[in-house]
């Protein structure tokens, strides 16, 4: 009983170190403000769409960006069409976009098409000012490229990473929570983390970068996470990624339970894949440095999924009250009151619909079905094979 208790009071205090850097976070993202400035030069900007076998999509998204709330003239859209085996690249050529056709069954993953075209085709796009990377399932607000070229027309500012949002939360519970999980995850850690830190993370899609920075380092990640080793690559040298969360792109999140676990065992096995191999060397650098951005970079990388910890949490409050009273109990109540602020405030800094707030009760469902998901993480290998996801409108026509 005494070993128990032991490890039980070790992993209280262990969450009490996630636990508290959330609640940082979320008070700090309350003070936080984008860096504004009245000029806006409208940049000759870069759309550069990475897609593999989207002949489904890819005109509808070349189309909406050409649409956009921007000078047409300004903006040219490349699609590289990556081993693709369907009609993407002819529709998107008929659509507008300038296509780069890549074959490489070796090489394969979205980084690395992504790093084939800015080492490649520098004279294609070396009359922008700056780039902009979205999907080809991405639907950009109309204000997204005026946002981009806004921020990256401030002196100082190289990077810029926008605010990646779900494009049909009331499709059912799985995407209303997923809205839910991306109102804080991806803004307001984003916005706390500029506020403590000065720097946020890059996010894969709704990413800006000044073109001269591009063509010095391509894209040199590869991995299923490719966008947070980026991050973390740049923070290294000594560039900070800024956040406009005006800039705004919304993902189609699937509703079918098997579609749903292999995008998000994708995305959270590539996840704790970097945890096992950037923890040390984040460590390493802010010991040698005393740099507080390292400091934060290496919690906003080891701090668990929202669901994950809901799961810890669940299980340290259980033990608690089983073992241990007084102010142990306190601590393990005090982490479901930090979470509640957390999610709250999430929700609320980004106006999130009815909707949005209604599926929250169905948290429990979600937390269950993610259960085996994380077993099974636990118990293969993951893959940096770029491995599409059907698009909700695809299910739907099936």
């Amino acid at each position: 009983m005494i070993i128990a208790e032991l490890i039980l009071k070790g992993m209280l205090v262990v969450l009490a170190l996630p636990a508290a850097y959330l609640l940082l976070s979320t008070v700090a993202a309350y003070f936080f403000k984008k860096e504004s400035s009245q000029e806006n030069r409208f940049l000759n900007i870069g759309v550069l769409i990475p897609a593999h076998n989207e002949e489904n999509g890819i005109a509808q998204a070349v189309t909406d960006v050409l649409a956009s709330n921007y000078p047409t003239e300004k903006i040219t859209i490349f699609v590289v069409a990556d081993n693709c085996t369907d009609r993407t690249a002819e529709k998107a050529r008929q659509a507008g976009a300038l296509v780069f056709e890549r074959f490489d069954e070796v090489s394969r993953g979205k980084g690395q098409a992504l790093d084939w075209f800015l080492k490649n085709c520098k004279e294609s796009y070396r009359h922008t000012d700056a780039i902009t990377v979205i999907d080809a399932d991405v639907s950009a607000d109309s204000n997204y490229l005026r946002e981009i070229s806004a921020s990256l027309s401030q002196p100082g500012i190289q990077v810029i990473q926008g605010y990646n949002g779900v494009g049909n939360p009331e499709a059912g519970w799985r995407p209303a929570l997923i809205d839910a999980a991306f109102n804080v995850f991806n803004h307001l850690r984003m916005a706390g983390s500029v506020k403590l830190s000065g720097t946020a993370g890059l996010k894969g899609i709704g990413m800006a970068f000044r073109t001269e920075l591009l063509a010095r380092y391509g894209w040199p990640c590869h991995s299923i996470v490719e966008d947070m080793e980026f991050t973390f690559l740049l923070l290294e040298d000594g560039i900070s990624v800024h956040y406009n969360p005006d800039a705004i792109v919304r993902s189609e999140m699937v509703t079918a339970g098997k579609n749903a676990s292999t995008q998000r065992s994708r995305w959270e096995g590539g996840r704790f894949m970097l945890v096992r191999k950037m923890s040390a060397p984040l460590f390493r650098l802010f010991a040698t440095t005393k740099d507080r951005r390292y400091l934060f970079a290496l919690a906003e990388l080891t701090v668990p999924p929202l669901s994950l910890l809901v799961i810890l949490f669940s299980l340290a409050t259980a033990g608690a009250f089983l073992l241990l009273k007084g102010g142990w109990l306190l601590l393990a109540l005090s982490f479901w009151l930090i979470l509640l602020f957390y999610v709250a405030s999430g929700q609320i800094q980004r106006h999130a619909p009815l909707s949005t707030w209604f599926y929250l009760a169905a948290a429990p469902i979600y937390i269950l079905w993610k259960i085996p998901l994380y077993a099974a993480m636990l118990l293969k290998k993951g893959s940096s094979e770029w491995v599409r996801t059907a698009r909700e409108s695809e299910q739907k026509k099936s």
